[in-house]
């Protein structure tokens, strides 16, 4: 059962970061793309915007489809870490602890989500289980 519960929450964070990635690096599900998204980089202080966008989305699409497949899942959380603790410190931090006010709730529940596979491991249903026997 705990490959099964493994799998879940990697399927789940791995699609979802994924897509929110895409969103920034291709215009995906009504995302920006580098353009849009580039645009808000730039405004709170990442630049170049458009640059970092592009870095930034591919990163999130990257790290979300390597944790969904549980494959260098260590990478993976970094791929998922570095950019909430970017969005911590440069959008959510201001707009205090919840969620429904901007805040870093969710932020913090994808870190520690992300660090507690890295740390636990992707579970025996991975690519990582059948590469490192």
């Amino acid at each position: 059962m705990e490959a099964v519960g493994l799998l879940i929450i990697r399927i789940v964070v791995g699609l979802y970061f994924a897509a929110h990635g895409a969103q920034k690096a291709f215009g995906w599900f009504g995302g920006g793309g580098p353009e849009g998204t580039g645009a808000f980089f730039e405004q709170i202080g990442l630049k170049p915007g458009k640059q970092m966008a592009l870095l930034a989305g591919l990163g999130e699409f990257i790290g979300g489809i390597l944790f969904l497949l549980g494959l260098f899942t260590p990478l993976a959380a970094i791929l998922i870490i570095v950019p909430m603790l970017v969005a911590i410190v440069t959008v959510t931090r201001k707009n205090g602890l919840f969620s429904d006010k901007g805040g870093i709730e969710y932020n913090v529940v994808l870190i520690a989500v992300a660090l507690g596979i890295a740390l636990m491991g992707p579970g025996s249903v991975s690519l990582d289980a059948l590469a490192f026997l």
